[in-house]
């Protein structure tokens, strides 16, 4: 069982055959796919599941807390399985590629500023979009 099955057993998500593909799918998953990108992945296994069925399961994993939707800039919405851990992202907006980082000098200056505030941080939500520097 993957992990979004195992979370969907967890939160009493009924798991069909297709849902359970395409959660297969997006177990499998080393980036961030939209809904299309999931669709042609589930398909090269099952060409009867329909992009609809892909929309709707999303739809669902997303309100079950079990895929997190992300709206990076200038694109798609994209998802990931909902992480245990924290991170954050680093978007390339020429190629798309979403690199995943933790960087504590980072994590530390937001408290300071949400202390500075008078706040206490309780979450956050971080993308920085870039372009690869070139090297000569």
């Amino acid at each position: 069982m993957n992990k979004i099955e195992e979370k969907c057993k967890t939160k009493g998500v009924r798991l069909t055959d297709q849902r359970r593909l395409i959660a297969k799918v997006m177990s499998e998953a080393t980036d961030h796919p939209d809904v299309d990108e999931l669709h042609k992945r589930v398909s090269k296994i099952d060409k009867k599941v329909s992009i609809a069925t892909v929309y709707r399961t999303v739809k669902l994993f997303e309100e079950s807390g079990i895929l997190e939707k992300h709206d990076f800039k200038g694109g798609k919405a994209r998802y990931e399985q909902s992480p245990d851990t924290h991170h954050d992202h680093l978007i390339d907006v020429n190629s798309g590629e979403i690199i995943e980082f933790v960087d504590d000098e980072i994590e530390n200056l937001q408290n300071k500023i949400a202390e500075k505030y008078g706040y206490k941080l309780v979450d956050h939500r971080l993308e920085l979009y870039g372009s690869k520097i070139k090297k000569n």
